[in-house]
């Protein structure tokens, strides 16, 4: 096992992360970097003075109590919230440097909750391509490609998408957001209502696609057992500030921060 790293995480220069003009980021640098960043929503700080990085081709589960700031940290990053204060980079550069829709195409979100739009799956699979704006047409994947590599088979696009069970809506959104090829997923809690069976089932999913696609995934999970076994890097959260942050089995097995060793040490 490698040697722990301290936490949180030592600020890495803007020299990592390369000129957006040239060939592009090193590969050392991180896919996202949170500098400096706060977020207040009516008055109440939800996040404060929050600094770390999320690495490339990883799994990273963002972990910590309820209320901690994962979920808000999330839609930070792809611009369903813009930080109070501070600075969030994406692929070497800041995030507001980003056309909103060309961002959304490369980092796709997935709700907790599965929101299906009227129609068919197949219906909902082409919105997400006609919401992807100009560039997302050309390059959409075939639908029944897509549809399996969630699990689904190809039949499934033209069933009724509300007839659908929890377990095959959440599976369909993930293919959703898969429609605009992108290179991150972010997914909020994506298991947390349904059961472990079929939890199990699409995790497995998620991992298979890092595995084959090379899709970054940054995750919110509450079952710590999920994070231990799916995850790569893990971040701990609590009261809208970093505690702790590496590779999830040092995380896990030799965490630096008393309060994560106290948290990790709770049950699911």
């Amino acid at each position: 096992m490698e040697p722990p790293e301290p936490a949180p995480r030592t600020v890495a220069s803007r020299e990592a992360y390369g000129d957006p003009r040239d060939d592009g980021p090193s590969p050392a640098s991180p896919l996202f970097a949170l500098r400096d960043v706060t977020q207040e929503r009516g008055g109440t700080v939800i996040l404060r003075d929050l600094t770390v990085d999320l690495p490339r081709t990883a799994i990273t589960a963002l972990v910590g109590p309820s209320g901690a700031g994962k979920t808000s940290l999330l839609r930070l990053l792809n611009r369903l919230d813009d930080p109070t204060a501070g600075e969030v980079s994406f692929d070497g550069r800041p995030i507001t440097g980003y056309p909103v829709a060309a961002l959304r195409r490369r980092v796709g979100f997935v709700f907790q909750a599965p929101t299906m739009f009227p129609g068919t799956v197949g219906d909902n699979l082409r919105v997400a391509v006609e919401l992807g704006g100009a560039g997302a047409g050309s390059s959409a994947p075939p639908m029944d490609r897509v549809l399996s590599a969630v699990g689904l088979s190809p039949d499934f696009a033209s069933l009724e998408a509300g007839n659908l069970s929890g377990g095959e809506k959440q599976r369909v959104s993930l293919a959703r957001a898969l429609m605009t090829r992108p290179e991150v997923l972010l997914l909020d809690e994506p298991t947390s209502a349904l059961d472990p069976e079929v939890a199990e089932r699409l995790l497995a999913t998620v991992v298979r696609l890092t595995r084959e696609r090379g899709v970054a995934v940054v995750m919110v999970t509450h079952r710590l057992s999920e994070a231990r076994r799916a995850s790569t890097h893990a971040v701990m959260l609590e009261g809208g500030r970093l505690v702790e942050a590496g590779p999830t089995a040092q995380l896990f097995s030799a965490a630096t921060s008393e309060r994560t060793r106290a948290y990790l040490a709770s049950a699911d």
